[in-house]
């Protein structure tokens, strides 16, 4: 029995570990566009990617045919949307992105919806089911994201210089 037990576990050890290997540089930077760092320097992306991995090893096993990569975005998503919705204010400075980002302008609800969307290709419907909103607020915030995106505000006119 205990031989059992250990050789399951090496197998959902090499199954993880071929999972991981395959999907840990696109939860990466799925994770780097939610926080909107940069590819290079992201650590807040790096911790989001640690904690939805942990997540997904620990219901390895109860996942039964469920996508494992699926189950790893839906956590990654989720934590984001805790972390930046539930401390909003002060304390949301850790999901503050970096001033050189075209995401940095946008607010961490609209860059959810915007990477779950555009470049994770969620529906509309699952995008709201997942983070508890109405489709028609998952597609006036998705809209207003790709237009800021779009056509990003223009600066303050320059100041005449007196002579």
């Amino acid at each position: 029995m205990r031989q059992r037990r250990v050789s399951d576990g090496r197998r959902r050890t090499r199954e993880f570990e071929a999972f991981t290997a395959g999907a840990a540089g696109r939860l990466l930077h799925t994770a780097t566009l939610l926080t909107a760092e940069s590819p290079h320097d992201n650590p807040r992306a790096r911790r989001l990617l640690t904690l939805a991995l942990a997540h997904t090893y620990a219901c390895w096993d109860g996942l039964r045919g469920e996508d494992p990569y699926d189950r790893a975005r839906q956590y990654l998503a989720t934590r984001f949307a805790r972390a930046a919705w539930h401390h909003h204010g002060g304390v949301l400075d850790r999901f503050r992105p970096g001033p050189g980002t075209a995401l940095s302008r946008l607010a961490p609800q609209e860059r959810l919806i915007l990477v779950l969307r555009l470049f994770e290709g969620v529906a509309e419907e699952q995008t709201a089911a997942l983070l508890g909103l109405p489709r028609e607020r998952v597609r006036t915030v998705c809209d207003r994201a790709t237009a800021t995106l779009l056509h990003p505000p223009h600066g303050s006119a320059p100041q005449a210089v007196s002579r």
